[in-house]
């Protein structure tokens, strides 16, 4: 099977919205009149964002699933995306497989194919999203002010949980590692909540490298502090509601570098007033997405974090970094 057949069998569809799809040299793309486009780009590469053996289904998924998540944390409205893909070589049923996980979600987010390339390597998987937001609108690092409260969206933790057990650096019951290994792999874009807290949120992003580096984009950008409440964001593992045995304990150092510094989220951190606390559980509810409070912007700079005795305690975790040891 050729590259051009492979395009056309796989990924070529009926344009929706955009003014010209897949198959000429450029897309072309009309945002709603007045509004901003809002671009993201992710690259997912095997061996560093994912395991070789896995699931080409839920691997699609991912691959546009973490780019939706960046428009999730702008407020913005998905549109389209293109798909620059290298394979190893022109697997029919992994392809299948993996355009049926990326067109599926998707199709749920209304956001089409338009364009891209494929090519012969590594695996590796780039995608460029494209949404809309109206001007002044979008959810910005830089907005946060002193006296925002903090909040996440969803459960932290389990998909680094998921990758320390497949590294083998700890043994999970068959049942609780298929439960975390769903977190991994097939994460959430929380495009809909995004959506609702335009207007209520002063700040957002997603949580890809671990909840204290994420925010810490935050209060660099805003220049502003922050104090995190540990008793408040480790009981976000949906790990931790998992019966124990004498066979497996969760060890509560092992729950706090899940929830603090795990990565993989895709989850939002955000801030906004407290004046709109109940506008922050609205927009949840409205969303059909769990947010907590976890703690609140300061004026001293810093990142400071209350442990379990509720002192603070020093951060001895570091989050995921591309070209760190």
């Amino acid at each position: 099977m050729g590259e051009f057949d492979l395009i056309r069998r796989y990924f070529q569809r009926p344009v929706r919205r955009a003014a010209l799809g897949v198959g000429d040299d450029c897309a072309l793309l009309a945002p709603a009149p007045g509004m901003q486009l809002a671009i993201s780009s992710d690259m997912l590469v095997e061996g560093r964002h994912f395991f070789p053996n896995v699931n080409p289904r839920l691997l699609g998924h991912k691959a546009l699933a973490v780019n939706l998540s960046d428009l999730a944390a702008s407020g913005a409205k998905p549109l389209a995306f293109t798909l620059a893909l290298s394979l190893p070589r022109a697997d029919e049923a992994w392809i299948s497989e993996f355009a049926a996980g990326l067109l599926a979600l998707a199709d749920a987010h209304d956001c089409e194919l338009i364009g891209g390339d494929t090519t012969g390597g590594p695996l590796n998987i780039c995608i460029t999203v494209f949404g809309e937001v109206p001007p002044g609108q979008a959810l910005l690092r830089s907005g946060s002010k002193v006296g925002d409260e903090i909040w996440v969206s969803g459960h932290l933790g389990d998909a680094r949980l998921a990758l320390e057990a497949l590294q083998g650096h700890l043994p999970l019951p068959a049942a609780l590692l298929e439960q975390a290994r769903q977190r991994l792999e097939s994460p959430t874009p929380r495009v809909a909540l995004g959506l609702a807290l335009r207007g209520i949120a002063n700040s957002a992003l997603d949580v890809s490298d671990g909840l204290l580096g994420d925010l810490g984009h935050i209060l660099e950008l805003s220049q502003v502090g922050a104090t995190v409440d540990s008793r408040l964001t480790t009981p976000l593992i949906a790990a931790s509601a998992y019966p124990k045995s004498a066979s497996w304990q969760f060890d509560l150092n092992l729950q706090q570098q899940c929830t603090l510094a795990g990565g993989d989220d895709y989850e939002l951190c955000f801030t906004a007033p407290a004046a709109r606390h109940a506008d922050v559980l609205a927009a949840g509810a409205a969303s059909a997405t769990p947010v907590t409070c976890i703690g609140h912007i300061d004026a001293e700079a810093g990142l400071r974090v209350i442990g379990a005795d509720g002192a603070l305690m020093s951060s001895q975790w570091k989050s995921f970094d591309h070209f760190g040891s």
